[in-house]
C-alpha cells in the first residue's frame, strides 16, 4: 500500500517530522529562505497532506492547485493565513495547535511588559554605547512600576487569561473586554469587565490577545490609542494588523503614551524603513510569541499527529473546521 504523500513548508523542530516520515512520504521545503506562492503550488499538486507555518498564505489559488488534499495541519494557533471557509467548501480538514503556547506567549507578554516598562533594552543599548559614564545617578534611565497596577487585557481567551493570572500575581487590577464576558473568571478571578473605550483610558499597562478577523482588523485604532494615559504601556503578541501601525508610531513619537512591546507587526519582517525601528520607547522581538524548546517540541509532535490522524481516518483532536466532516462525508458518497 503506498503511503499518503506529504508536503511541509519548512523543517520543524522536534520529532514531528520523524512521526511524519515513518507513515509518509515527506516533501520538505529545506531552503533557508520562506517557500513562494509558486513553490507551494507546484509542491502540493499531488499531495494528500499540507503541513504549513503561519508565513505561509493558503489562498484560492493553492487550494484549487491541491486537488488530492485532504488535510492542512497548521504549525500555529492563529489560522487567518489560510482560506478557511473555501478549504471547507473543498472537503479539506484544517488542523492547529492550540492550548500548546498559551504559556510561552503569556510570558513573552508579560516579558514585554516589563522590560518596558524599565526600559530594559534602552538601558542595554545605553552601556553597550559607552554612554554609561556615572555609577549611579537619581533621574538616569527613570521607568515606570508594575507592582499594583492597572492591568488592561483585550482577549480574554486562553493567552489573555494566562496574562490575567501573571497581572494577578503582582497584585495588579485587572480588567478586561472581550466579545463574550466571563462572568465566571470575573468570580473566580476577580477581573472586571469594561467596555474597550473605558479599559483603555484606565489602564496603566495594555495587553492584546485577539485573533486577527474582520473584526479585529485595526481594532486599536488612532481614536482608541488617543484614550490612552500618557504615561501608558501597551504590548502586542497577537497580530500586528490587529493595531493601526501608523496611529501607534504618531502617538509614540509625539510622546502621548509611554511606550508599547511588540512581537508582531503588519508587515513581517520589519521593512529597514520602518519608522518604530528609530523608536527609543518601543521594544521590538521577532514573532517569538511560542519561542521556547518545550512549546516548539510540543507543536511539532501535535501538528503532525493531527494531520496523520485525518489521513489515518481519524477525527482529529484539534480541528478548527469541525464542519468540515459532513462535507467530507458527503463528498465521499458522491465519489461512490
Amino acid at each position: 500500500m503506498n503511503k499518503p504523500r506529504v508536503y511541509v513548508t519548512r523543517a520543524i523542530p522536534g520529532s514531528g517530522l520523524k512521526i511524519l516520515a515513518k507513515r509518509c512520504e515527506l516533501t520538505i521545503h529545506n531552503k533557508e529562505e520562506l517557500p513562494t506562492k509558486e513553490d507551494i503550488i507546484k509542491n502540493i499538486a499531488d499531495k494528500d497532506g499540507l503541513l504549513c507555518m503561519l508565513t505561509d498564505r493558503i489562498d484560492s489559488d493553492i487550494l484549487s492547485s491541491g486537488s488530492k488534499l485532504k488535510v492542512i495541519s497548521s504549525f500555529s494557533v492563529g489560522v487567518d493565513h489560510i482560506s478557511v471557509p473555501e478549504a471547507t467548501q473543498r472537503g479539506i480538514y484544517v488542523t492547529y495547535t492550540p492550548g500548546i503556547l498559551t504559556e510561552a506567549t503569556a510570558d513573552l507578554s508579560f516579558a514585554l511588559l516589563m522590560a518596558t516598562a524599565r526600559r530594559v533594552a534602552e538601558a542595554d543599548r545605553y552601556i553597550r554605547s559607552g554612554k554609561w559614564k556615572i555609577s549611579w545617578s537619581p533621574s538616569m534611565l527613570l521607568g515606570v512600576g508594575v507592582y499594583g497596577k492597572v492591568l488592561g487585557v483585550i482577549g480574554l481567551g486562553r493567552i489573555g487569561t494566562a496574562v490575567a493570572e501573571r497581572g494577578l500575581g503582582l497584585k495588579m487590577k485587572v480588567l478586561y473586554y472581550s466579545k463574550n464576558r466571563s462572568l465566571e473568571k470575573e468570580e473566580s478571578m476577580g477581573l472586571q469587565y469594561m467596555p474597550i473605550e473605558e479599559l483603555v483610558r484606565i489602564s496603566d499597562f495594555i495587553s492584546i490577545h485577539v485573533p486577527l478577523n474582520k473584526e479585529t482588523y485595526h481594532l486599536v485604532n488612532g481614536q482608541l490609542l488617543s484614550l490612552m494615559k500618557k504615561n501608558a504601556i501597551i504590548i502586542n503578541t497577537s497580530r500586528g494588523q490587529i493595531i493601526d501601525e501608523e496611529a501607534l508610531v504618531e502617538v509614540l513619537k509625539e510622546g502621548r503614551i509611554a511606550g508599547a512591546g511588540l512581537d508582531v507587526f503588519q508587515v513581517e519582517p520589519l521593512e529597514k524603513d520602518n519608522e518604530l525601528l528609530k523608536l527609543n520607547n518601543v521594544i521590538l522581538t521577532p514573532h517569538l510569541g511560542s519561542a521556547t524548546y518545550e512549546t516548539r517540541r510540543i507543536m511539532s509532535e501535535v501538528s503532525a499527529q493531527n494531520l496523520i490522524s485525518v489521513l489515518e481516518g481519524v477525527a482529529p483532536h484539534n480541528l478548527y473546521n469541525p464542519e468540515v466532516m459532513k462535507i467530507r462525508s458527503l463528498l465521499t458518497v458522491k465519489m461512490i
